[in-house]
């Protein structure tokens, strides 16, 4: 993986979380939600400092359930972050900057069960105060707690276009598509 070039920035490698993010609420949160879940990757990481894995997720959205600010995304069956996010019951949302476009989709190219990509990419780790994972140049971290796992079912969507898409992805077991749901425990954007 080639590293992104040195920037005047590199300081912030050595920087603190609480150095290099600010709490916010998820009402502050200022980004079009259609840019966030359908133009700008975000990477989803599961897991403690000791063993984490990311990858880079597209779709989904944000709303309330059950009265709590809510991200829902569609992770296949198969993914190992899924797996984790089962485990750990947490996780985080991470937006980057363009800059980072390279390393973003490089998460989405390899599993991480499979490969040593977490030591690969041209990132650096961060935990939060909460003892999630996230990337000290993410601009944007959401951090959720698991409050729901559901597998799709083709008769429960309309129109026929959408039920041939499903029994098209569900064709094999390991591909199956999951929605999860987490609630949003903390919001941290860039200084």
């Amino acid at each position: 993986m080639k590293k992104q070039p040195s920037s005047a920035h590199d300081g912030f490698k050595e920087m603190h979380f609480d150095q290099l993010f600010t709490h916010i609420s998820p009402e502050e949160i200022c980004d079009n939600v259609f840019t966030l879940t359908g133009k700008v990757f975000p990477v989803i990481t599961a897991g403690k400092e000791d063993q984490y894995n990311s990858m880079t997720a597209s779709g989904g959205g944000f709303g309330l359930l059950f009265m709590k600010p809510t991200t829902w995304c569609i992770l296949r069956e198969d993914r190992y972050t899924l797996e984790m996010i089962q485990k750990e019951q947490t996780y985080t949302m991470s937006y980057f900057p363009h800059e980072y476009k390279e390393q973003v989709l490089f998460l989405g190219s390899k599993s991480g069960r499979d490969s040593e990509k977490m030591k690969e990419v041209a990132l650096t780790s961060v935990q939060t105060p909460s003892g999630d994972m996230s990337f000290k140049e993410a601009r944007l971290i959401i951090e959720c707690k698991l409050t729901q796992l559901t597998t799709a079912n083709p008769a429960d969507f309309y129109p026929q276009e959408t039920k041939d898409l499903i029994n098209k992805a569900f064709k094999e077991a390991n591909v199956y598509r999951k929605y999860v749901f987490g609630e949003i425990t903390h919001v941290w954007v860039k200084k």
